[in-house]
């Protein structure tokens, strides 16, 4: 067992007709804050709990801390598939946003029980490039963000050096520095940003950083958080990290 058999676990979902995919959610907990959790790379919503990270907030969800909501991305389908034209790749990212932004909100709103819910996202590697995109398009759904060992910048790999309206609207690095709406600026400005990255094997500090200063340049503030050099890009290590900020976020 990868949870404790008495963790409150409930899988649903239903059809995207937007993505023409079935979505399934799971959630963990009954009460506490709500956490939406993106998976990492090409991997899907059971990647978490597999990979010992729901358990390792085990104690959090039980102390109605913190209740998690961990949906698929289609990574597979888009950014991670070679075979995909990255227009095409834009236009299936701009078609996930919609749905995290109009069919995965509203579920979790409802579920809470919290109508105008402003909702934490998490998530590590690419798992963290979801989440933060999804609090800079939306910081009026969103409020908090904890990205874990992220990258926040499309291009040149997974654009290939192609741009497209879908692709600029959904890449942080591009559409943040433009973001000149007034109440927009204001959410931001008073959200949560925790960026978190180590500096061991395979980390990209350097990607955290460049995207931290970017924030500052726009007045937003964030907090830029690099762990030790002996912090591997791993999930012993984003287990340390999750835990450590729902409690020092106080969920």
């Amino acid at each position: 067992m990868f949870t404790d058999p008495n963790l409150p676990r409930e899988i649903f979902g239903w059809h995207s007709d937007r993505l023409g995919l079935d979505m399934p959610i799971v959630r963990y907990g009954n009460w506490g804050r709500p956490l939406l959790l993106f998976p990492t790379a090409g991997s899907d919503l059971l990647d978490c709990e597999r990979f010992w990270l729901i358990k390792a907030i085990e104690h959090q969800i039980f102390a109605g801390k913190v209740s998690v909501f961990s949906i698929n991305t289609i990574n597979k389908m888009s950014w991670m598939n070679e075979g995909v034209d990255p227009r095409e790749s834009g236009r299936r990212q701009a078609l996930y946003s919609a749905y995290v932004e109009e069919e995965v909100v509203p579920h979790v709103r409802r579920a809470v029980g919290i109508p105008d819910a402003r909702i934490a996202t998490a998530g590590a590697s690419f798992g963290a490039f979801h989440a933060a995109n999804a609090l800079f398009r939306r910081p009026d759904l969103f409020d908090t963000l904890i990205a874990m060992s992220g990258f926040y910048d499309l291009s040149p790999g997974y654009t290939r050096g192609v741009s497209s309206d879908e692709i600029y609207f959904n890449n942080p690095t591009n559409y943040v520095p433009h973001i000149s709406d007034a109440q927009q600026l204001h959410l931001l400005r008073h959200s949560s940003i925790n960026i978190v990255c180590g500096q061991g094997a395979y980390e990209h500090p350097e990607k955290s950083r460049a995207f931290s200063n970017l924030l500052w340049s726009k007045g937003i503030w964030n907090n830029l958080d690099l762990w030790g050099q002996d912090v591997n890009h791993d999930w012993p290590w984003w287990h340390k990290m999750l835990s450590h900020y729902i409690d020092k976020l106080g969920f």
